[in-house]
């Protein structure tokens, strides 16, 4: 299908993306995963707020200055990348920022300086209104945003909540059209010889971005199936937030496919091209220990990687689905002789907060 060819009218958009973001192929990492892999470099989509969450937030934001709203309420972890990119973002097209932060203990946090590190430096740096929750709390974090959101109105400042990871239909069209974009650089000879890929691989933390790759795949004939290596949460967990989010973002975009959720087994079929069917596996094998944490064969893979090829990957995501990504290869569930192509989605700041948990791996 032709990059040009248009489903149907999009809702507004702000373009914030340096793209197209190039595709590359690193032959030592091919080495260490055991298949030929394509990296598109989402984690260079633009400067301090680049990684895949811009990319929905295109539409999220666009949707909340339609709206007129004068700032954007959000959540994640402490040292959320999702929270950054709204922040700096916001600060970008002149709105204010609320980010609700889940910490194990907000009383100490609210009593104790702030660390400047990582996420949270550009957090403070983007003039963002930060607050404390608890993992309690934050299990009931829509109701706490839209309290958020109810308390700002209160005051006379209308206000535009994003959902998590702005994962939902709308900020899934990100990724739908990040496929358009890998469409065009195929067709262009910049991803091999533009035949689909196997598999589009990506980590997984809250649906968005897996709905809208899924969606977007097969919209513009990327890839037979993708598969997201989930980070927190499980298989069941995925698979029904994925399918909830495709349904809203079809509700914008009426002719998306529909998802076919398949087994690992079954992830990388190889035979006739042509339009292809959306077909999803949800892994969550390569998880690690909890989100945000990693496995010492996880950190020392990390490793690897970054000392053979260059190539920096973070512990909360991309390490995790690279991980996920080599096993599935071991299993023989993703051929040796296929084309996958990775989705990089950033995360370096994060990363550079938690140095310490990488020490022994580093040596």
């Amino acid at each position: 299908m032709s990059t040009g060819e248009a489903a149907t009218a999009r809702p507004p958009r702000i373009f914030l993306v340096h793209g197209p973001t190039p595709i590359v192929r690193i032959p030592a990492l091919d080495d260490i995963v055991g298949t030929s892999v394509w990296i598109k470099r989402d984690d260079a989509t633009s400067g301090a707020e680049s990684g895949n969450k811009i990319r929905k937030l295109e539409f999220l934001l666009a949707d909340a200055k339609a709206r007129g709203a004068r700032v954007v309420v959000t959540c994640g972890g402490l040292q959320s990348n999702h929270a950054r990119a709204t922040a700096l973002t916001c600060a970008q097209i002149g709105l204010r920022s609320i980010l609700l932060l889940r910490v194990p203990d907000p009383e100490r946090a609210r009593a104790a300086p702030l660390a400047l590190e990582g996420n949270v430096l550009l957090d403070r740096l983007a003039g963002a209104e930060i607050r404390f929750v608890s993992p309690a709390e934050y299990r009931e974090r829509g109701a706490m945003l839209e309290q958020a959101r109810a308390d700002s109105e209160d005051r006379g400042v209308r206000a535009y909540v994003v959902p998590e990871g702005g994962s939902n239909g709308l900020g899934s069209l990100g990724y739908v059209e990040a496929m358009r974009e890998v469409r065009g650089q195929m067709e262009l000879g910049l991803a091999g010889d533009g035949a689909p890929f196997d598999i589009v691989a990506h980590a997984c933390g809250s649906g968005g971005t897996a709905a809208g790759v899924a969606l977007g795949a097969a919209r513009f004939g990327v890839a037979r199936t993708t598969w997201a290596f989930a980070v927190c949460d499980d298989r069941a967990y995925f698979t029904k937030t994925i399918a909830r989010i495709a349904v809203e973002a079809r509700g914008f975009v009426p002719d998306l496919p529909e998802l076919a959720f398949v087994e690992p087994s079954e992830g990388a079929p190889r035979g006739a091209e042509g339009q292809l069917a959306a077909r999803v596996v949800v892994d969550d094998r390569a998880k690690g220990p909890a989100y945000g944490s990693m496995s010492d064969e996880q950190k020392r893979f990390l490793v690897r990687v970054a000392r053979a090829t260059g190539l920096v990957l973070d512990p909360v995501y991309t390490g995790k689905a690279m991980f996920g990504l080599a096993q599935a290869v071991d299993r023989g569930e993703v051929p040796r002789d296929g084309r996958v192509l990775f989705l990089h989605t950033g995360g370096l700041p994060g990363l550079l907060a938690q140095g310490e948990d990488l020490r022994d791996a580093i040596g």
